[in-house]
C-alpha cells in the first residue's frame, strides 16, 4: 500500500493529476517559447496565473508550478528571466506584483508578499517580505537601497532617466538594513 505523502499536510488539499500534468506542461513551454509580451504571457494566463496588460515575462520564469492563481501581475510590469516566484507554502499564500513594478533578472519571490507599484527588484534577489511602492530593493534578504522617481518598467523610460531620478538611501540607514555600499544603484549613478 503506497501513501500519499501530501495528504498529510493539514495546508493543502491535493492537486488533481490532470490539472497538475496542464499546468506543468504549459509552464515548460512557457519557460522555453520565444514572446516576451505574448506566447509566454498567453501560457501563463492558461495555467490561471492573473496577468495585466502591457506584461512582459523573460526566459525561464517560474510562476508557481502547482498553484498558479495564487500569483497576481498587474499591467506594465517587467519580469526578468529567470525569476521563480512560490506563491504557496502552509499557510503562507499569494504574491501580487503591482503595476509597473520591475523584477530582475534570478529574483527569487516567497509567499505573501507584494511588490508595490513601480518598484523595482534588482538581480538575484530574495523577497521575503513586501516591497513598498516607487522603492529599489536588493540582497538576500532584500532590503530597500533608493527610492525611485520614475518607474523603470514603463516603456518610455530609460535607464539614464531612472538613475538620474533615483533617490539613494542615506548610507547609514542602508547600511544598518543590511544593504551593501556599492551595487546596484551605485552602477546606475555611474551611467
Amino acid at each position: 500500500m503506497s501513501m500519499n505523502i501530501r495528504s498529510h499536510n493539514r495546508f493543502e488539499t491535493p492537486e488533481p493529476v490532470l490539472r497538475g500534468i496542464k499546468n506543468r506542461v504549459l509552464q515548460h513551454l512557457a519557460r522555453i517559447v520565444p514572446g516576451a509580451t505574448t506566447l509566454r504571457v498567453w501560457l501563463n494566463r492558461a495555467r490561471g496565473v492573473h496577468i495585466g496588460n502591457g506584461v512582459m515575462i523573460g526566459y525561464d520564469t517560474i510562476l508557481d508550478t502547482s498553484r498558479p492563481e495564487l500569483v497576481f501581475i498587474e499591467d506594465g510590469c517587467f519580469i526578468g528571466m529567470r525569476v521563480t516566484v512560490i506563491a504557496h507554502f502552509k499557510e503562507l499564500e499569494g504574491v501580487k506584483i503591482e503595476q509597473d513594478a520591475f523584477i530582475g533578472p534570478g529574483v527569487i519571490i516567497l509567499p505573501k508578499v507584494v511588490i508595490g507599484r513601480g518598484a523595482v527588484v534588482t538581480a538575484g534577489s530574495v523577497v521575503t517580505h513586501s516591497v513598498a511602492p516607487m522603492t529599489v530593493v536588493q540582497g538576500n534578504p532584500a532590503t530597500p537601497v533608493a527610492l525611485c522617481g520614475v518607474a523603470l518598467a514603463k516603456e518610455h523610460v530609460s535607464v539614464r532617466e531612472f538613475s538620474l531620478r533615483m533617490k539613494p538611501l542615506a548610507p547609514a540607514a542602508a547600511v544598518s538594513r543590511g544593504a551593501r555600499k556599492t551595487g546596484t544603484v551605485d552602477l546606475l549613478r555611474r551611467s
